[in-house]
């Protein structure tokens, strides 16, 4: 396994906009393209927290501590909220942040590329509805403990292995996205189906078919579908490929000639578009469970 990564820390304000001589607890460990913080300030070292736009992802914050309130600025407005422990925050790096901490505080932050968030799901998210709930400061005991669980390789991260550590964010990101996202389970794929129009052309077209007149290009080509397209959609709507649907239509026609003992075998495998007698008793005894001679013999013909 290999092992997560301590990385530097700057001497003055730090990458998440804190004053780095403030905190008493500064750790940070990075794992794949994920980065993990703890930071903590006590109350006697206070200090704004400020970072410009950029295109680093979102960040999520997990109080570890009960008590901390913070002063967030919006442009000319402020809102003020409390953080019990296991109390959460989700934050877009995209946007100016600016806080004043009105106490202090413990958080355990992971910094979330965009790429992984909608990783996490295999639809895409909406990340403003992701970034508009949780309210800030709102519990979630899920995050809580995962936080704990991360905390050992913030402490030891030249022993720590960074799949844990990748493990552990991965599954934070699968639950933001899953409770905050508002991503629901896929609709299931629409199932081509031919138009009643379309069905009645190609059954028209298909039934000179298997008189050998028309392909199934050319049915797809009168229904201005693809050919591909044309099959699964026909096979959707009647239960049969068009090959299998034809090839019913020459049987059926061959059971209608059987009852004329004037016709040969030969002639009729002929007249119904089977290459030869031969085809036609392969083709008429799948269907049939017997062999066209045995079927005209029994039906009284």
């Amino acid at each position: 396994m290999h092992p997560a990564t301590a990385l530097p820390l700057p001497t003055s304000r730090d990458a998440l906009g804190c004053t780095a001589s403030t905190l008493v607890h500064d750790e940070e460990v990075e794992a794949g393209s994920v980065r993990v913080y703890r930071k903590a300030v006590a109350k006697s070292q206070l200090g704004p927290v400020e970072t410009a736009p950029s295109d680093r992802g979102l960040l999520l914050g997990i109080s570890l501590a009960p008590g901390h309130r913070r002063r967030i600025l919006h442009g000319r407005h402020a809102s003020t909220h409390d953080f019990g422990c296991g109390a959460i925050y989700l934050r877009d790096f995209s946007e100016r942040y600016r806080a004043d901490m009105k106490t202090g505080f413990d958080f355990l932050l992971v910094e979330f590329p965009r790429a992984v968030v909608q990783q996490a799901t295999q639809q895409p998210v909406s990340l403003g509805a992701l970034l508009s709930a949780p309210p800030t400061g709102a519990h979630d005991a899920v995050l809580h403990h995962l936080a704990l669980a991360l905390l050992p390789a913030l402490g030891r991260p030249h022993v720590a292995t960074g799949l844990f550590v990748e493990q552990v964010t991965a599954a934070m990101a699968a639950h933001v996205v899953q409770r905050y996202g508002d991503v629901r389970p896929p609709a299931t794929p629409r199932r081509h189906r031919l138009s009643a129009l379309q069905e009645a052309r190609a059954k028209e077209m298909l039934a000179l078919r298997a008189e050998g007149t028309h392909s199934a290009q050319a049915v797809a080509d009168a229904c201005g579908l693809s050919r591909s397209y044309f099959i699964e959609a026909f096979r959707e709507t009647t239960g049969q490929t068009p090959y299998q649907w034809a090839q019913a239509q020459r049987v059926a026609r061959a059971q209608a000639l059987l009852a004329r003992p004037d016709l040969s075998l030969a002639a009729i495998a002929l007249a119904c578009g089977f290459a030869d007698q031969s085809h036609f008793t392969r083709v008429f005894t799948r269907h049939m469970g017997m062999p066209p001679g045995a079927w005209r013999r029994g039906a009284g013909h």
